[in-house]
């Protein structure tokens, strides 16, 4: 910022010098006299990488959070590192995690971007599971994007020749774009490298594409067919520069003697490509019909059931979030992982959101069309911005959400424009207030990025933190609840303890009255309602689980061991054998292969005197665990009660060669 500050100062004194006339001596082609460098575009790129670096330099510390798990941690091919490629690149993007086919899928279209796994997997091969060398490549790469960016630029604004507008627009626009908040959910979250990767690499293909043009050299157009191809297989909304090109070649790019057919030959043979190889993969799927509400946010409860969205709700909905993007680009904040449902609402065209949404986009196309003549830049701001945005605002594919902050880093690209635009007319008009509005502007956005870092610390800190602006969202209630009862169980103090998991029930049960059908919800329901010993309500939620979906394993083990320790609980410190052996037998019936179980039963019915079913018990649960000494010597004990004593040494001497300290423990 000190090094920025200095250089816009040079800046500001090198026009006032020529707005008080003096003669100017003659200046190379990349500096001016005085040591000011408006022209020096070295000096510009050192300062985007920097700054690029320092800006993100806290998430060096974050650990893994988010989707991570599903790319990364928990991903079965990049956990097998340079073995694994073979996997990523056959499968979708989410098989490795999810590990059963068309389970995937439930992820509306399936995804394959295997080209951050692949680089994912390289890691893992070479440094381990280290968030700390992820997070470093993030930030390396999203500073290469800025020159890249910057490059791009200088490209497009070739034949402009106010000097002050290109340089000045280029640099600012640059670093308004590298340092808005709304990129955090990309560069914090590492999984975010995929939009880094497309992004990156579509620039990367335009530059080329535009030497090509220029030079007539072959190479260029054979590094614009292999680097946009490397574009797709990082993010499918990389195909959107189909049309971003042919835009970029209309408004700036000057005695076009080529075809737009023939300008975009190598874009459309690797979109061929990548589509055929997708389709080959995931099959001919590009937005299946969901019909659960966390992989389809236009569906509603009717009667108890999920119904799809009119179609005017639909649209009302969609174009709600779009005018809820152009919010965010003006006031990022606050910020959020989640915009599930229903974190937006329902809207229908009668709504002022809506209408002022619709107004909004109706008047920047009228003036993108009406403007270009005078403002290509602006027109292509407007255009580039819808373009991209496009593909990821449910009105061509349905993408599994209402909105994500994610889906802004590419068309932000365009509102960083129109920022620059903006300053450099205010800098025509009055100086002082140009640099003194952008280092406001780059004050804010810095500190909102720098905070927003922390929160992506880890999964704790981002779902505990971001379920206090996504109340309404089923998925970030249900996401805080559970890490609430994760950290509850590694909680020693049972007061945290207690708070922990109250809180966690208290999001849960707001996610279960959004979504009745959330089936994981009501599992981590019962978790938590089992940590508190509320026996009862835990089987509730456990059974819910099951009636949505009975054979749902998890809700089914963690039903029969809650049965298997209420029974425990009834039985030790409630002293109802009654209702002990009632929940005793119900665990039985769920899982007789259980030791613990087994040996409850047998315990239980001893007490109440069925001495011959305690035998049978306990009999059971020997040949599950045969070198127990416990097990022996609770037969034993059975045995001697049934007036066997044969049996019962027998056993009580197997159980005293196991472990000789057997009866001091058992007393």
């Amino acid at each position: 910022m000190i090094i920025f500050g200095n250089y816009c100062n040079q800046i500001f004194a090198f026009f006032i010098m020529k707005h008080k006339g003096k003669k100017r001596k003659p200046v190379r082609k990349h500096s001016l006299p005085n040591g000011i460098f408006i022209e020096n575009t070295k000096m510009h790129l050192i300062i985007i990488f920097f700054f690029s670096v320092l800006l993100y330099s806290n998430t060096l510390f974050n650990d893994y959070a988010q989707d991570d798990a599903i790319v990364i941690t928990d991903n079965m091919f990049t956990k097998n590192g340079l073995s694994g490629i073979p996997g990523i690149l056959s499968n979708d993007s989410f098989y490795g995690f999810f590990k059963k086919r068309g389970k995937a899928k439930l992820v509306s279209g399936g995804r394959y971007r295997p080209l951050s796994l692949v680089s994912f997997a390289i890691e893992t091969q070479f440094f381990g599971q280290n968030p700390a060398v992820s997070h470093f490549i993030n930030i390396v790469l999203y500073g290469l994007l800025g020159i890249v960016m910057y490059k791009l630029l200088s490209l497009m604004f070739l034949n402009v020749k106010n000097r002050k507008l290109k340089f000045f627009l280029i640099f600012v626009s640059t670093i308004a774009y590298i340092s808005h908040p709304v990129h955090t959910e990309v560069v914090a979250n590492i999984k975010g490298r995929d939009e880094i990767f497309a992004m990156l690499f579509s620039f990367f293909a335009v530059i080329y594409s535009i030497k090509w043009f220029r030079t007539k050299e072959i190479k260029y157009r054979n590094y614009t067919f292999f680097i946009f191809l490397l574009a797709l297989f990082s993010k499918e909304n990389a195909i959107t520069f189909i049309a971003v090109v042919p835009l970029i070649y209309y408004l700036f790019i000057k005695d076009r003697k080529k075809s737009y057919f023939e300008i975009l030959s190598p874009f459309l043979l690797a979109s061929f490509l990548f589509l055929f190889v997708r389709t080959y993969i995931l099959g001919f799927d590009f937005g299946s019909n969901q019909m659960e509400l966390m992989n389809n946010p236009f569906l509603k409860f009717s009667g108890g059931t999920l119904v799809h969205f009119t179609p005017a709700e639909k649209m009302a909905t969609v174009i709600y979030t779009l005018g809820r993007y152009i919010l965010l680009l003006f006031f990022p904040h606050p910020l959020t992982n989640d915009y599930y449902p229903r974190q937006i609402s329902i809207m229908s065209f009668s709504d002022w959101e809506v209408i002022l949404s619709a107004l909004f986009y109706i008047v920047i196309i009228f003036v993108a069309i009406k403007s270009y003549k005078k403002s290509k830049v602006l027109t292509f701001a407007i255009f580039y911005y819808l373009v991209t945005l496009s593909i990821v605002s449910n009105i061509v594919f349905p993408v599994g959400t209402n909105m994500s902050e994610r889906f802004l880093f590419l068309p932000s690209f365009g509102f960083s424009l129109l920022t620059g635009l903006l300053l450099y007319h205010i800098f025509a008009w009055r100086k002082y207030l140009s640099f003194g509005l952008m280092a406001l502007l780059l004050l804010a956005y810095s500190v909102k990025t720098f905070s927003r870092n922390k929160v992506w610390k880890d999964d704790f800190t981002l779902f505990t933190t971001d379920v206090k602006i996504s109340s309404n969202s089923a998925k970030a209630l249900n996401a805080a609840g559970g890490s609430l009862v994760d950290a509850a169980f590694k909680e020693k103090n049972k007061a945290k303890k207690a708070k922990m998991l109250n809180q966690a029930i208290a999001y849960l049960n707001r996610a279960v009255q959004i979504h009745p059908k959330y089936k994981n919800a009501y599992l981590i329901l019962g978790n938590a309602y089992y940590f508190l010993k509320e026996y009862k309500k835990a089987i509730g939620a456990y059974k819910k689980a099951l009636k949505l979906a009975p054979n749902y394993k998890d809700a089914k083990k963690n039903l029969a061991i809650t049965y298997r320790d209420a029974g425990k609980y009834y039985g030790e410190e409630k002293q109802d054998m009654r209702q002990a052996l009632l929940y005793l037998g119900k665990a039985l019936e769920m899982d007789d292969t259980d030791y613990e179980t087994l040996r409850l039963n047998g315990v239980a019915n001893a007490m109440v005197g069925n001495k011959l079913k305690a035998i049978e018990f306990f009999e059971r649960a020997l040949k599950i665990n045969p070198d127990n000494a416990g097990a022996n010597l609770n037969l034993g004990n059975a045995y001697y009660n049934n007036g066997d004593s044969e049996k019962g040494k027998k056993y009580h001497d197997i159980a005293r060669k196991i472990d000789p300290k057997v009866f001091e423990k058992n007393k």
